[in-house]
């Protein structure tokens, strides 16, 4: 990392703990999390949990939230208007997971407006882009990707891009116990870069963070990180634990 890049650590708990876990897990991490300075460590958690957890966290830990919706109010019901999530303190938002795409049918476009509307309720966005099994069989992934990341960023500014992270998850790699190689997983997000270069230029492209993420735990987490660009990780399953989540924090600092 040649510019220094601070690592990130962010825990998707999906639709997992109910407020007590939610609030020991806090409580369990919240002295042992190492400087902003070194990592940004958050959790996403569900959006009942948001506002007692940032109420709870400490001075180097961060709550997100899993989703939001593109526009502010109105007839939208179960959704989530940013203007709540600014006032809950929540600091970081993930958008176009592939469980909210494959389920829930968002799509490049829905993507991107959320992408302008967390920018402009001050969220830190957590793009994610992947692709599924056949695509990475067929040899076209990071055509495929390509696509996602120049999508999601049409219209975002050089200045505003600078402010989102974004998170190369490989569909087949999702909750199933795989996980891309790191050297695949280095392939597609050196090539992430050079979108992002192609869009912003060199300057900018080197500051942006990308993320890997699927199936990434204790075991992975140092041989993931080692590579170049890589710069930290959206983990699932391995966030639920205390324990397994503070050691993938801890490897990111040794970045």
């Amino acid at each position: 990392m040649a510019n220094k890049r601070i690592p990130v650590i962010a825990g998707n708990w999906k639709m997992n703990k109910v407020r007590d876990e939610a609030l020991q897990f806090i409580y369990s991490v919240n002295q042992e999390v190492p400087s902003k300075e070194l990592v940004e460590t958050v959790i996403c958690a569900s959006d009942v949990l948001l506002r007692c957890l940032v109420k709870r966290q400490g001075d180097e830990l961060r709550i997100g939230a899993q989703n939001v919706h593109y526009e502010e109010f109105g007839a939208f019901t179960g959704e989530t208007s940013p203007r709540v999530l600014e006032t809950t303190g929540v600091t970081y938002v993930i958008i176009g997971h592939s469980e909210r795409r494959e389920m829930f049918n968002e799509t490049d476009e829905t993507v991107n407006k959320k992408l302008h509307t967390a920018l402009k309720y001050h969220l830190t966005p957590i793009v994610c882009v992947g692709e599924s099994l056949s695509i990475r069989e067929a040899g076209t992934t990071n055509d495929y990707v390509r696509s996602q990341v120049v999508n999601a960023y049409k219209g975002v500014s050089a200045k505003n891009a600078l402010l989102t992270i974004v998170a190369y998850e490989p569909i087949w790699a999702i909750g199933t116990g795989k996980t891309a190689t790191p050297e695949q997983a280095e392939d597609t997000i050196l090539s992430i870069r050079n979108v992002l270069a192609e869009l912003y230029g060199n300057d900018v492209s080197e500051r942006i963070r990308i993320l890997y993420g699927g199936s990434v735990n204790t075991s992975n987490i140092e041989v993931l990180i080692a590579k170049p660009n890589i710069d930290g990780a959206l983990v699932g399953g391995a966030s639920l634990d205390p324990a397994s989540f503070l050691a993938l924090v801890t490897a990111a600092v040794r970045k």
